[in-house]
């Protein structure tokens, strides 16, 4: 929770803006110094051929360019990675410091959060290997260093955290932040590619307006903070573990999604005080994987590579162990 109250609070609710602004700046990315692509069926879109990227690859005269590139993007993350830190320690920890302490916030929020920051390491992690890719480095290189840039980026919060009387920081938090990197990582040694995209869906609740201060006053802020209406989703893509020359359209992928509900405060303790009764929601849907959806528009290509990161409205079969099992017509 410390995580989203600064981010909101100091950023400007720009968590999952920049989230997308890094996911639209990796997929220029679709050009030179990629994975050549390949297709596994006549109806399904061109997918990444695991390649490590070589210098021959490229005309000579692009050596510069992705110097250039690479150092652009060295330089433009260090500065950012600086100035946003520099900021949380100088704008947001300026109260009383106590020695470093530890806080285990895992039993809070039906463990949405960590979902969220799995979710957020991930994503991040993506980006930064494509954005690798697009600078020119090797696959390997592109993939072992991009892979860790979410637990990076993360992490240094609950450091600070740590020295916070109000927080503490968070060894599970650090857990959810790493094993969101290794997930990306693993996928990327294993195919060089995603084939398994963690993914999330939002939609308004009622139990905002009961603790505006903590779930949120507004749209934006309810977003990033009422876990009541988040949802998280692992999609396969079940074309890419079948033969070549399958007939599975590879932008259909099926979804299993975990969520909560009745969660006004962050411990089921002081909900049951307040007479409510947090439980789980699980669920069974469908997703369409835009990266999949053939184009030859580089706009749309970026569009759909930042939309990639949100599971799409579809139908759902939910089961939760207040109401047993229940069907949506158009999940959100």
């Amino acid at each position: 929770m410390a995580l989203i109250s600064l981010i909101l609070d100091l950023l400007g609710r720009g968590r999952l803006a920049g989230l997308v602004l890094g996911g639209a700046l990796a997929l220029p990315l679709a050009g030179r110094g990629q994975a050549p692509l390949r297709t596994d069926s006549a109806g399904s879109p061109p997918v990444p051929v695991a390649r490590t990227s070589s210098r021959s690859d490229f005309p000579v005269d692009s050596v510069a360019q992705r110097k250039r590139r690479l150092r652009l993007l060295v330089g433009g993350t260090a500065l950012s990675y600086g100035v946003i830190y520099t900021g949380l320690a100088t704008a947001w920890y300026t109260g009383e410091r106590v020695p470093l302490h530890w806080f285990n916030d895992l039993p809070e929020w039906q463990q949405l959060d960590k979902c969220g920051h799995f979710w957020g390491a991930f994503q991040e992690s993506r980006g930064a290997v494509d954005m690798l890719r697009w600078a020119g480095l090797s696959e390997k290189k592109a993939i072992w260093y991009g892979s860790f840039v979410g637990f990076v980026v993360q992490s240094p919060i609950e450091i600070l955290d740590g020295f916070d009387p109000a927080y503490g920081a968070s060894a599970t938090d650090l857990a959810a932040n790493f094993l969101g990197s290794s997930a990306l990582l693993a996928q990327q040694l294993a195919w060089h590619d995603v084939r398994i995209m963690p993914k999330w869906s939002f939609h308004l609740t009622s139990y905002a307006a009961m603790r505006p201060n903590v779930l949120g006053s507004n749209v934006p802020e309810r977003w990033l903070k009422d876990y009541n209406g988040q949802t998280y989703w692992l999609c396969t893509d079940v074309g890419a573990f079948l033969k070549p020359g399958n007939r599975w359209p590879r932008w259909l992928q099926p979804a299993v999604g975990y969520g909560g509900q009745d969660m006004v405060y962050n411990d089921d303790g002081t909900n049951a005080e307040k007479g409510l009764r947090p439980y789980r929601q699980f669920y069974l849907s469908l997703d369409v994987d835009l990266r999949r959806i053939p184009t030859r528009s580089p706009l749309l290509k970026k569009i759909f590579y930042t939309l990639s990161i949100f599971h799409l409205p579809a139908p759902a079969l939910e089961y939760n162990g207040r109401n047993g099992f229940g069907f949506h017509g158009l999940y959100l």
